[in-house]
């Protein structure tokens, strides 16, 4: 129940945080033409990343409702990974782009309108925390798809600050190096974020063992039952964010009730380590081969 909770208020959050993002997007881009300000601009640049990758999200969650299928067996709940790797890369490259034309404003600083900069600068700082807000509301820490949006916010928040600072740098001291300076501190910002959530999505893919989990300590515990006698081709991935899967073989002896057995373990895995898919394989003691440890 509570997981369908928190996919319902997931999809929320995401809808209206496009809908308010595109919108001013558009207001930022004719701002950035109009002032000429690079800060703008590559904030702009972002927010069309920004609203890309909430699309993506929200698409991603849709579609990873959708039932198994034959096809299909896990459904489509990697969706929402391909979805955190996608925007991943998509800050990463958004970061260099920015770097890239902020190099050559510092050869050749161009005249900023710092006043109508300040203005839009401000409107897009309220804009992404209203945004960001509605987000936390959802499931940023434990759903990759869910974080990777907020930190395509997050980047925009700071992009605000950065252009609003730029921005009184210019009207007070008439200093033009300020806009460029601003866009490399949001870049690498942004550079940052996009490096840690490709990162995760990598992890995912690859089916590396969650963070949180310790294979040896799931071993030890499984080793108190004492109808098992040896545990091993232990594997521990996550499907997507939250739904993580186990698979293991475990030798016992051949008296043992091995129905009731499979559902105490599987039970006491999802309750201690929230392992929600688990397949063990029964193996006898002295009938089949001596497993390797």
């Amino acid at each position: 129940m509570g997981h369908q909770h928190d996919h319902h208020a997931n999809k929320k959050a995401l809808k209206i945080s496009f809908l308010l993002i595109s919108l001013f997007m558009i207001v930022e881009v004719i701002g950035g033409i109009v002032t000429n300000s690079l800060a703008l601009l590559s904030d702009a640049g972002h927010m069309f990343s920004d609203a890309a990758s909430l699309g993506l999200s929200f698409l991603a969650i849709h579609y990873g409702s959708k039932k198994p299928s034959d096809n299909k067996t896990f459904g489509y709940k990697r969706f929402e990974i391909l979805a955190a790797f996608i925007n991943g890369i998509a800050l990463i490259v958004i970061s260099f782009i920015i770097l890239f034309e902020a190099y050559h404003r510092f050869i050749e600083p161009p005249y900023v309108a710092g006043d109508g900069m300040l203005s839009i600068a401000i409107i897009g700082l309220v804009v992404n925390l209203i945004v960001a807000y509605i987000l936390m509301k959802g499931d940023t820490s434990g759903n990759l798809n869910m974080k990777s949006a907020f930190l395509h916010v997050l980047g925009d928040l700071f992009g605000s600050v950065g252009a609003i600072i730029a921005a009184i740098f210019i009207i007070v001291l008439d200093w033009g190096y300020a806009d460029p300076i601003a866009s490399v501190f949001v870049s690498l910002l942004i550079l940052i974020s996009g490096w840690r959530v490709t990162k995760e999505a990598i992890h995912v893919l690859m089916e590396g063992t969650p963070d949180h989990i310790n294979i040896e300590e799931i071993k030890s515990s499984l080793s108190t039952f004492p109808e098992i006698k040896n545990i091993h081709d232990l594997h521990v991935w996550s499907i997507t964010s939250g739904y993580i899967a186990l698979s293991c073989h475990i030798t016992i002896e051949e008296e043992t009730d091995h129905q009731q057995l499979l559902k105490q373990a599987s039970d006491h895995l999802k309750e201690d380590f929230h392992i929600n898919h688990t397949t063990i394989q029964i193996e006898y003691r002295d009938r089949d081969c001596d497993p390797c440890n």
